[in-house]
């Protein structure tokens, strides 16, 4: 379970006080003294009684929000109130992309004004729109333009946002009025609430559950024979993991993989705003099956709206008397590595998202060294129909349709659709002027095919044979005016940025096809880029760097010109 650091002053390694070293005496203790005025500050902020090392992310969002950055002594401040040495909080504080460390005496940075980078928003126009703000002229205006790593609007291309205000469709004009625009709270009511969803029979499997009408094997069989699949991308049979970990001995603990960060992927975020109770109770009926002890829900920090619906609408359940386990809601911030599940635990436990080796699945390298059930929030939304329905339950599957579509969205449609099928009857076909050429069927990471390869199926394990995947089921669409060698490019740096840097072969590998795909002196090497391929996916120690090799070995296959 969560370690717990204590307030008082930490001893030094020998388990002598501070000050009293071998032979002379020192005055204080080496290094960044705590600012008795950060200390104060950093106490009134996080105002808990007992700090817990495991919250350390948590408090860092909680101090930025309050001062708007981490200044070095409160990082000492914190440091000192977990009994963590200095440098384990700064290295977390600087892992992840959504918080600002700066020195006591630099300037507070400007309202900070994010330009979505992902694919679908280069596509939409969105380096236009950053090149029409330049950087004096943000200056003068008193904000900062960053490039940012998909926001998961990738229908509604090209996005910006500041705090928690967020511009879709956005254009030059629209990103200078953020500026100006004052700050306000994230606040979303969901379009089915509780009782709505209760209404039409929501529920009522987890009361039965709940009352002992129902055994927890013959639920986890139901669910099994259902034939329902992880959705987040790997496509492990959940049936299955739930009758693993629940076999395991307890205590047991469950954490919801809730950072949807893929490029082109925004499932989560669609369900959650319309329907937010058929995942809660797929997540209850999840815990109360595997006979859990607690719930660790991490959501992505890009939805602050769905941080504080999920918090509204959880209080909403347990005053029903329907929440029957503890669910901690963790948020993310801003790393895309965090969605592979053991980062995604690395986070939660306040650390850095470095990926445990594998498999962290049932063993005891879970959360806080426990048996955990993992599971992403889409599995989850499904869980409740697919334990009532049975082997009767339809195979279906939900796609995340963003670029050159006339209707792009979330689209609920028959497992193994073909792209071309899913594009022409569920998408109103192309944009005007606009011809299919290629198409990205499992976001960033899925690969990419061409148009004549629109006709297989999309569905786990159909797509290996031709080097792509369908993933999390993110359809990217392209036309004849996307060009593949700036596609790969884009691709790839996003790969290099999101990079843990754990491992060489995708720190050094990332970095360098973004490097010989710039171009440089001399053309990029087909053969050379063809090896670091293939070195990255054999050596990386996670999805990655494996999947990272997937854009460029689809190019060199399908678009040898591309690349040269």
């Amino acid at each position: 379970m969560p370690s717990r650091g204590k307030n008082e002053n930490p001893v030094n390694r020998l388990g002598r006080p501070p000050g009293k070293g071998q032979g002379k005496g020192r005055a204080q203790q080496r290094g960044r003294q705590v600012d008795v005025d950060a200390m104060a500050e950093v106490r009134d902020i996080i105002n808990a009684p007992e700090m817990q090392t495991d919250m350390l992310v948590e408090y860092l969002h909680q101090i930025q929000d309050a001062t708007g950055c981490l200044r070095h002594s409160h990082l000492t401040a914190l440091a000192q109130c977990l009994t963590l040495s200095l440098a384990a909080v700064y290295e977390v504080a600087t892992f992840y992309h959504s918080f600002d460390v700066l020195a006591d005496d630099a300037a507070l940075p400007p309202r900070t004004i994010r330009i979505c980078n992902g694919l679908p928003c280069q596509m939409a126009g969105a380096d236009s729109v950053a090149e029409a703000l330049s950087d004096a002229a943000a200056r003068e205006s008193g904000y900062r333009i960053i490039r940012a790593a998909c926001m998961g609007r990738c229908d509604r291309a090209p996005v910006a946002s500041r705090a928690e205000i967020y511009v879709e469709q956005a254009d030059a004009a629209a990103v200078q009025a953020l500026a100006s625009t004052p700050d306000r709270a994230a606040d979303w009511a969901p379009e089915i609430d509780l009782d709505s969803y209760r209404d039409g029979g929501g529920y009522q499997l987890l009361r039965a559950c709940l009352a002992g009408e129902r055994e927890r094997t013959a639920v986890i069989a139901q669910l099994e024979q259902s034939g329902l699949r992880g959705l987040g991308g790997a496509g492990f049979p959940t049936g299955r993991k739930w009758g693993l970990v629940a076999a395991e001995p307890g205590p047991r603990l469950m954490a919801v993989n809730g950072d949807e960060s893929e490029p082109g992927t925004f499932k989560d975020r669609h369900y959650l705003e319309t329907d937010p109770h058929r995942f809660i109770e797929g997540m209850l009926l999840a815990a109360w099956a595997v006979d859990v002890d607690a719930v660790y829900l991490y959501v992505r920090d890009e939805y602050p709206h769905l941080r504080g619906l999920l918090q509204n609408e959880l209080a909403a359940v347990a005053k029903a008397g329907l929440r029957h386990v503890p669910v901690h809601m963790r948020r993310g911030a801003g790393a895309y590595i965090c969605g592979e599940e053991s980062a995604m635990l690395e986070s939660i436990e306040g650390k850095r998202g470095l990926p445990r080796q594998r498999p962290p699945f049932p063993s005891q390298a879970g959360l806080f060294g426990l048996p955990t059930l993992i599971n992403n929030i889409e599995t989850l939304y499904w869980a409740r129909d697919a334990v009532e329905q049975g082997d009767g339950w339809q195979n279906m599957r939900s796609f995340s349709v963003s670029g050159r579509v006339r209707r792009p969205g979330v689209k609920r449609v028959p497992a193994g659709i073909s792209a071309r099928a899913l594009i022409e009857e569920h998408c109103g076909g192309m944009l005007d002027g606009h011809e299919f050429t290629a198409f990205l069927p499992g976001g960033a990471s899925g690969g990419i095919l061409p148009a004549a390869l629109a006709d297989e199926a999309m569905d786990f394990g159909t797509l290996e044979p031709h080097g792509a995947l369908v993933g999390s089921a993110a359809l990217i669409v392209l036309s004849q005016h996307d060009d593949i060698g700036d596609v790969v490019r884009n691709l790839m740096a996003f790969f290099a940025h999101e990079s843990c840097g754990q491992c060489t072969p995708c720190r050094v590998g990332t970095e360098k096809a973004v490097a010989m795909l710039d171009g440089g002196r001399d053309r990029p090497e087909c053969d050379a880029l063809a090896d670091l391929a293939q070195v990255m996916a054999d050596a990386s120690i996670c999805g990655l760097g494996h999947a990272a090799a997937n854009p460029l070995r689809c190019a060199l296959r399908y678009f040898p010109g591309a690349l040269t």
